[in-house]
């Protein structure tokens, strides 16, 4: 009886200990994703306000010196990226159309809603360089941490 007592007890024992090194190594990983990855900041404008839309962009150029960053622009935030839009000032911002031209050649995603586009009678080819129409997939893959949202 204590043999088979103590047979039960060790296997009880060992499984036990099987699944908190289960468990360990999950949460290893957990931690291991956590500090390997960037967080991703996602800018959302929806406004042509200058204040608005010049904040979000000198937003995204410090952002993006730790984080990965991609810019959204829909509603009224769409007459900021076409090629004929005014060159927003406001106080002590870099004008719009000097941030959008550096923000793309740090290689910040710019896109554009289709959608919104279409509401306002233009298309892909009306928008300035370096914006481009929004694709859905990509709002998911522009960075592999956590996603943050700013809307503007």
């Amino acid at each position: 009886m204590k043999k088979l007592f103590f047979l039960f007890f060790m296997t009880a024992v060992m499984i036990s200990c099987n699944t908190a090194d289960k468990e360990i190594k999950k949460e290893v990983e957990i931690i291991k994703t956590e500090v390997s990855e960037k967080d991703g900041m996602f800018l959302h404008v929806s406004s042509n306000d200058p204040h608005r839309v010049l904040m979000a962009l000198r937003m995204a150029e410090l952002m993006a010196e730790d984080h990965d960053v991609m810019i959204y622009f829909d509603i009224r935030g769409i007459e900021v990226v076409l090629k004929d839009a005014p060159d927003l000032t406001y106080a002590q911002f870099s004008n719009s159309h000097a941030q959008l031209i550096k923000l793309a050649e740090m290689g910040i995603p710019l896109q554009a809603c289709p959608g919104c586009l279409e509401a306002a009678g233009k298309t892909a080819d009306d928008l300035t360089n370096g914006v481009t129409v929004a694709d859905k997939e990509k709002f998911f893959s522009f960075t592999k941490g956590r996603i943050l949202t700013l809307d503007y």
